[in-house]
């Protein structure tokens, strides 16, 4: 047995494969590239990639991040042609992945149901290692404080306690990564850490326009969305085209800042028409 599975015990084939798409919206995007490494009980792997044409154009900010365009995929194959071939690769499979579980499995379901391939999952087991991540390596103040200052937090939730050790974790943090060029989850580079406000600021913050993130800044400085059917288009060009969608939020269930934002916005598409 291959030395380096020697500790993963498996009953049935192991599929640790992943998805680049055009989007993250799994009921409207589609499957761009899949990679699967097969991990056999024996320890044997065996490897398998498909560069698809989505049948739909990939976002650019999509392609930002994974670096296929369209004229990449113009002459690849459709889902529907490797379809069959893939369900046969991932037969008696359990799945494992990063995030598979919110975005890579119910990507790949809803392809196959596309087709008409009804992809169980009923007798199959799941390994995500973000979930595995975030549930051992705790992102609680408590956590923090032991990372970066190795104390324990024994009055954790008291507000003056809380307070007195969040101040402690960024110092300590400064201390820890002044000088470093902070690289983002796309692999841009947002800047060099510093130990002034200004700089940690724009490098952490450089993209928020409302506080709960409905909206942000895209590379060009252009304030888009960030969720929904309009998910990185700019605001001001879905007002002018879709006036009702202004009203859909105002009487949704948003933040009053995401509001007062939108309201700005509203009126900065208004004057730009005078």
């Amino acid at each position: 047995m291959n030395h380096i599975f020697s500790k993963l015990k498996l009953q049935n084939p192991l599929a640790v494969f992943d998805i680049e798409s055009t989007g993250i919206n799994v009921c409207r995007d589609r499957i761009v590239e899949i990679s699967i490494i097969k991990v056999l009980p024996g320890g044997e792997t065996e490897k398998y990639s498909y560069r698809l044409n989505p049948g739909i154009p990939i976002a650019p900010e999509a392609s930002m991040v994974h670096g296929i365009y369209d004229k990449d995929v113009k002459d690849a194959p459709l889902f529907k042609d490797v379809a069959q071939e893939i369900h046969t690769i991932l037969n008696g499979c359990d799945l494992g992945g990063f995030n598979q579980i919110k975005f890579d499995i119910p990507m790949l379901v809803e392809e196959f149901l596309r087709v008409n391939i009804d992809f169980d999952l009923k007798n199959r087991k799941l390994i995500d290692a973000q979930k595995i991540f975030h549930i051992m390596e705790k992102r609680t103040l408590s956590a923090a404080y032991q990372f970066y200052c190795n104390k324990d937090l024994s009055d954790a939730h008291s507000a003056e306690a809380d307070a007195v050790a969040t101040l402690e974790v960024i110092l300590a943090q400064l201390e820890r990564y002044e000088g470093q060029t902070v690289i983002d989850n796309s692999g841009d580079k947002l800047g060099v850490m510093g130990n002034n406000m200004e700089q940690i600021h724009k490098i952490f913050n450089n993209q928020m326009v409302d506080l709960a993130g409905r909206f942000v800044y895209n590379k060009e400085g252009v304030e888009v969305f960030n969720f929904g059917k309009h998910r990185f288009k700019p605001v001001t060009e879905v007002l002018k085209e879709e006036p009702g969608f202004y009203d859909w939020m105002m009487r949704g269930e948003f933040p009053l800042d995401t509001k007062k934002k939108l309201t700005e916005l509203r009126l900065k598409t208004l004057n730009n028409a005078f």
